[in-house]
């Protein structure tokens, strides 16, 4: 599919992205349902809540779902995540799970855009700088290390879920780091989602004093080479207010915002 229509690529990504269940199953993950939710533990300190859709669910019997989240990660002492799109069904959902007592992040735009003209693009890094993949334990704590100093907040637990995705399937993802030197100074990584279209996008966050030095376009183009050797046709990102404008230029177009609402016992 390279149809850029909004709506066509907004029913594409939830046919195909949703719910977004990992696959294969990493160690120590479990996936449970109900009802219309998948519950996922285990791939980070927090909980996880997902859907396609819930199913036609409003008032008493979606409070009661919303509930039975909320009640099962107080018990277990665990934060736990909703991720919510804004074109999702029932309109009043955001309302109900505050009322519940999950509370509203920061929004994010899900954009996608085409894997072929962006791998027809070579990356352009500044001179110094040079991409390289990784899987070793050693890397993932650097990448952990820049986070911590972009955000200036705990990011251990990226080097927990990614080591669990490289044990439970290292062909599902590619993890790719821009270095200066012995500095990580920005890393991404690209999950190619089997049996769809889709290559979804991930990370991307650059120390304050490389950015806009063409860092991130060139993580980007080097994730969709990748997605295309592998026949990818989509890429999907969820992306920030910094990324968004970067990513639109490069073609990706925008089909909804997805709002995080997490409750912490």
């Amino acid at each position: 599919m390279t149809d850029l229509n909004a709506a066509a690529l907004l029913e594409a990504h939830d046919r195909q992205l949703r719910p977004d269940v990992p696959d294969p199953v990493a160690p120590g993950v479990t996936v449970e349902r109900d009802g219309p939710l998948v519950r996922v533990r285990g791939l980070g300190p927090d909980g996880f809540l997902t859907y396609r859709d819930l199913g036609g669910l409003t008032g008493a019997e979606l409070d009661a779902l919303i509930l039975r989240q909320r009640d099962l990660f107080a018990a277990v002492g665990e934060a736990v995540e909703w991720k919510h799109y804004s074109h999702d069904e029932p309109a009043d959902l955001p309302d109900r799970l505050r009322a519940a007592g999950f509370e509203p992040q920061d929004p994010e735009t899900v954009l996608i855009g085409p894997v072929a003209p962006l791998a027809a693009t070579l990356p352009v890094l500044p001179d110094g700088v040079r991409l390289r993949e990784v899987t070793a334990q050693a890397d993932l704590e650097r990448i952990v290390a820049m986070e911590e100093e972009v955000w200036q907040d705990d990011r251990s637990h990226l080097a927990i879920g990614l080591a669990k995705e490289i044990e439970a399937d290292p062909q599902a993802l590619t993890i790719v780091v821009a270095e200066a030197g012995d500095t990580v100074v920005c890393a991404g990584w690209v999950r190619f989602i089997a049996g769809t279209t889709f290559a979804t996008l991930w990370g991307g966050s650059t120390l304050p004093q490389w950015r806009k030095q063409g860092i991130y376009r060139a993580m980007v183009a080097y994730r969709a080479r990748l997605a295309a050797a592998r026949g990818f046709t989509l890429l999907q990102v969820d992306a920030s207010p910094d990324s968004r404008p970067i990513l639109e230029r490069l073609s990706f177009v925008a089909v909804t915002t997805t709002t995080p609402y997490v409750y912490t016992p």
